[in-house]
Formats: structure tokens, C-alpha cells, sequence
């Protein structure tokens, strides 16, 4: 059957092109002759409209090169001028093609979503020494540490600097300061490094077959680099200043005892790495896809919240490439004597939050069984 022999109009403004059972817009009749083709409405509400109607024709002409005889296909309607009933072919629109596509929670069901364990990194990989995005990755590291080690030990200076706090940021700003900054840092160099900046966070993933052996070992020296050099441009900035009021070496306050010093550094560090994994955790990427931009926020936070609270302690370390770059540029008795405490603290602290997010909460050693 030719579909183009069946145009009939219905009344002085309103021209009909069915080509199956169709649903009257406007008062007046309709033929249908066949379901053969797919139905073409086309509305012209006012007289100044007409001139539409050529354009319509075309528009009708083109649909019927692509006839389905077995199939119905969803209605096509054009309107010019004023709009009458929309409110109602909106409403059949909105109930008869749903979204298919799922969003917000209802995409976490979806088998799309399945997670995957990844495979624990080698020990070993000889081959990334050959790579250039191994190398790039550790100049991200050291550039992000000099950056960091420079920002809040200014910081730190300006504070200690004054006699009265109240003309400075106080506690509360130099905890912002090493927050803030590892938030922008970590957002900047996730996606090339991983954004350690801290040798404790990199052994805490080493120790979780994040990866190898070699590149742990090259992020640690590349961030302990990066700190000394930044400590460096700040003395070289005020080098009278920075003898004289500390260059922002951690050492345990007065009235506290190097166990008490110790334990503050393994639980600010257990927070900040127990962080760095639940924030970056494969499973709950895979679940909420908001979570790799969001990934950098609480990392931060959670060093804001542990300078507030270590800072009268120990002046919060939780980063031995921190320490040591204050330490090795002030280079005084005082800045070596509790020296050890910025190491071993971390260190278990993340070994402790690594076993923690592996074996109790994801659980991996039970999986194969």
C-alpha cells in the first residue's frame, strides 16, 4: 500500500497524516487506514501558520522511507503557533518512554556496576623502570611535596613569629594550611602519582599490594626531595627568622613524654591513612561513581582534624618527608633529639590502618575461600 496517498485534512487549520489508529489532538475526525507506516501528526493552529505546511510535507514524505510493518514506533508531532493540549501529550510522553538509563542510587544496582578485585601490584617490576610515566610520577611527587613542605611552613613561621596569636591564624590556620593543601595536592597529582605525598600513606599502600617495592621506594625518596628542597626555598627566604623560631621542625612539646609524643603520631597517622583507603577504595568506586572527585575532600579534612588535635603534642608530624625536611634544613639538636618518633609513629600507624582496611573491612584475606 502507498502511504502517500493518504492525507486527509480533518478542518480549515488542522492537517491529519495518519498511518495508523491514532489519538485525535483537536476536535474533529480522523482517518487511519493502515498500521503500515509509523504515525506523523502535524498541527497548524493558526491561519499565519499555514505557510508551515510545505516544510510538514517534507518532514511526513522523509518518514515513510523507513515504513515498520511488525513494529509500532513512537509518535512524531510538530506544532507551530499556539499549543493546545500539551499538557497532556506530555503526559503520555513522560508514561510511555521512561528513562531507560538509571541514575543516582538506582544505578548502584546495576550489573554494570559488578566490582572486580583488582590484582595485587608485583613486588617487583623491573619493567617500570623503563617507563616514562614511572619517572613522571615521582616528579609529581617531589614537585607536590616542595609545594607542600613551603606553603605550611610559612605558615607555621607566621604563627610562631608573633607574640600574641591574635594577630595571626593560629592553630586553626596552620591546620588549614596543611589540610587545604593536601586537599588541592592530592586533586592535582591523583591522577598521575596517585597523590601520596607522605611516605606513610606510600607504605601503607605498599603494604596493601597497591604498588611495587620499586616505585614505593622511589615516591619516598622522590617526597623526601621534594620537602627538603622546599624547606630550603623558605630559609633561603629568612634565614635569621628561620633559625630563631624553629623552621617548623617537629619535636614533643613540653609536659608531654615521648610515648605520649609516639602514640599521637600512630593515631593521627591511622586516621589520615585509614582515610586515603576508604576514600579510594576500588569497591566503593565502582559502587558510587561520585567518589573519585570527592576522593581528595576527606583526605584533606582528615589532616585538618589531626593537626587540631596533635599540634599542642607534637606539633603533628604524620609525615616523616615533612619532618625530615625541617629537620635536615633548621639542623639543631632540638629538631633531631625526638627525630625518630616521625618515623616509626607513621609508619605504624599506616602498617596498623593498611591491616585494619585489608583484613577487617574488605576482608581480603577470606575471599578465595
Amino acid at each position: 500500500m502507498d502511504c502517500r496517498s493518504h492525507v486527509t485534512p480533518v478542518h480549515s487549520d488542522t492537517v491529519h497524516f495518519p498511518l495508523q489508529p491514532i489519538r485525535i489532538l483537536q476536535k474533529g475526525s480522523a482517518y487511519s487506514p493502515s498500521n503500515l507506516c509509523p504515525k506523523v501528526t502535524l498541527q497548524i493552529n493558526t491561519p499565519q501558520s499555514l505557510h508551515f505546511l510545505s516544510h510538514a510535507l517534507d518532514f511526513y514524505l522523509s518518514s515513510l522511507l523507513d515504513p515498520f510493518p511488525s513494529q509500532q514506533k513512537p509518535e512524531t508531532v510538530l506544532s507551530v503557533g499556539k499549543m493546545e493540549g500539551q499538557g497532556e501529550d506530555v503526559r503520555l510522553g513522560a508514561n510511555k518512554y521512561r528513562e531507560r538509563q538509571p541514575i543516582g542510587t538506582a544505578a548502584q544496582t546495576q550489573d554494570t556496576k559488578d566490582y572486580k578485585e583488582p590484582p595485587a601490584a608485583p613486588l617487583f617490576e623491573p619493567a617500570e623502570l623503563s617507563s616514562w610515566s614511572f619517572y613522571r610520577a615521582g616528579i609529581a611527587e617531589f614537585v607536590a611535596t616542595f609545594l607542600f613542605l613551603y606553603i605550611t611552613v610559612l605558615t607555621v613561621m607566621g604563627v610562631a613569629k608573633s607574640s600574641t596569636k591574635c594577630s595571626t591564624v593560629g592553630i586553626q590556620g596552620i591546620a588549614w594550611a596543611f589540610g587545604g593543601m593536601i586537599f588541592a595536592l592530592v586533586y592535582c597529582t591523583a591522577g598521575i602519582s596517585g597523590g601520596h605525598i607522605n611516605p606513610a600513606v606510600t607504605f601503607g599502600l605498599f603494604l596493601a599490594r597497591k604498588l611495587s617495592l620499586i616505585r614505593a621506594v622511589f615516591y619516598m625518596i622522590m617526597q623526601c626531595l621534594g620537602a627538603i628542597c622546599g624547606a630550603a626555598v623558605v630559609k633561603s627566604f629568612q634565614k635569621t627568622q628561620y633559625e630563631r623560631l624553629g623552621g617548623g621542625a617537629n619535636t614533643v612539646s613540653s609536659g608531654y613524654s615521648k610515648s605520649s609524643g609516639l602514640g599521637a603520631e600512630i593515631v593521627g597517622t591511622f586516621v589520615l591513612v585509614y582515610t586515603v583507603f576508604s576514600a579510594t577504595d576500588a569497591k566503593r568506586n565502582a559502587r558510587d561513581s561520585h567518589v573519585p572527585i570527592l576522593a581528595p575532600l576527606p583526605i584533606g579534612f582528615a589532616v585538618f582534624l589531626v593537626h587540631l588535635a596533635t599540634i599542642p603534642v607534637t606539633g603533628t608530624g604524620i609525615n616523616p618527608a615533612r619532618s625530615l625536611g625541617a629537620a635536615l634544613i633548621y639542623n639543631k639538636d632540638q629538631a633531631w633529639d625526638d627525630h625518630w618518633i616521625f618515623w616509626v609513629g607513621p609508619f605504624i600507624g599506616a602498617a596498623l590502618a593498611a591491616l585494619y582496611h585489608q583484613i577487617v573491612i574488605r576482608a581480603i584475606p577470606f575471599k578465595s575461600k
